[in-house]
């Protein structure tokens, strides 16, 4: 069980950790390709894991439950952080993709709603569709600003990143149940290694500039993020609503823009600053209900 302290501050310590994997990426890919980079991390997270397991002593996963786990990190990682870093190559801004992706929430609850009629109350809809609204104005007025333009193959990775963590949030609360977090992610991360290994021998070149951003980068996002911020991210699945943890997710990309202004100067504007007030609102209003 997790400690009563500890739990409540699991979804900021979870949005903090989360907003910097935008940040990170952006440092990181001006050395490497993307699923190069998401290869190498995940041979290192593996072997942090398997340390940790044996070290823990965590108990390993049945056949069946070994493969559902995998399932989960073909979606969550691969598809999920596959399609990040892809947009984020192609010239994407770190805080634009993470709006993108922020629309998971609304996806997930329609996803939910549709397999497992797993109902929301009024107020909880209403906040979704305002977190919806919310980061529709940061993208708009980013638009508008003319501080990026949004290509065509940019838009269909981060499309694929939204979907899969959205289905594979589902996948996990449906099949993850009474699996350790630690064994569970292990395998996760395999099938996540295997299909980037795939990819990135067939579609890249290779080449790694081996300079300190990179260096820093890789190791924040494999113990930030990779350990860290993916074991909350289970925990908070296991422990509540697909919907409500979802929810979450919303306030990531105003962290992140924040992140991405002050590092890269990725510029907010007006509508954009409404978007961030507009997307709090809303998580406010999707958590308020459940909290009663």
């Amino acid at each position: 069980m997790t400690p009563t302290g500890f739990k409540q501050w699991i979804p900021l310590i979870f949005v903090l950790l989360w907003s910097t994997g935008f940040i990170g990426a952006r440092f990181g890919l001006p050395y490497i390709e993307p699923f190069n980079f998401l290869f190498i991390r995940m041979l290192f997270t593996l072997v942090l894991f398997f340390a940790l397991i044996l070290v823990l002593k965590a108990r390993w996963p049945s056949p069946r439950q070994a493969m559902h786990q995998m399932v989960v990190g073909a979606l969550v990682h691969a598809a999920y952080l596959g399609g990040v870093f892809a947009a984020i190559r192609w010239q994407m801004p770190a805080g634009v993709a993470s709006l993108i992706v922020g629309l998971q929430p609304l996806l997930t609850a329609c996803l939910a709603l549709l397999l497992w009629q797993q109902r929301l109350k009024s107020l909880q809809w209403i906040g979704l569709v305002l977190g919806l609204a919310g980061v529709a104005l940061v993208l708009v007025g980013g638009n508008r600003l003319g501080q990026f333009e949004l290509l065509p193959q940019a838009m269909a990775a981060i499309l694929i990143a939204l979907f899969g963590i959205s289905i594979g949030t589902l996948y996990q609360k449906r099949f993850g149940q009474g699996v350790d977090l630690l064994s569970g992610s292990f395998f996760q991360y395999l099938s996540t290694a295997l299909l980037m290994g795939l990819l990135t021998s067939t579609f890249e070149q290779g080449v790694v500039d081996w300079q300190p951003p990179l260096i820093a980068a890789l190791a924040w996002l494999v113990i930030g993020l990779s350990v860290s911020a993916i074991l909350l991210l289970m925990l908070m699945i296991r422990e509540g609503e697909s919907a409500r943890v979802a929810s979450y997710f919303y306030l990531v990309p105003p962290v992140t823009a924040v992140e991405a202004w002050w590092l890269f100067d990725e510029r907010l504007g007006f509508l954009a600053l409404c978007g961030v007030a507009v997307t709090v609102a809303g998580v406010f209003l999707v958590l308020r209900p459940q909290a009663r």
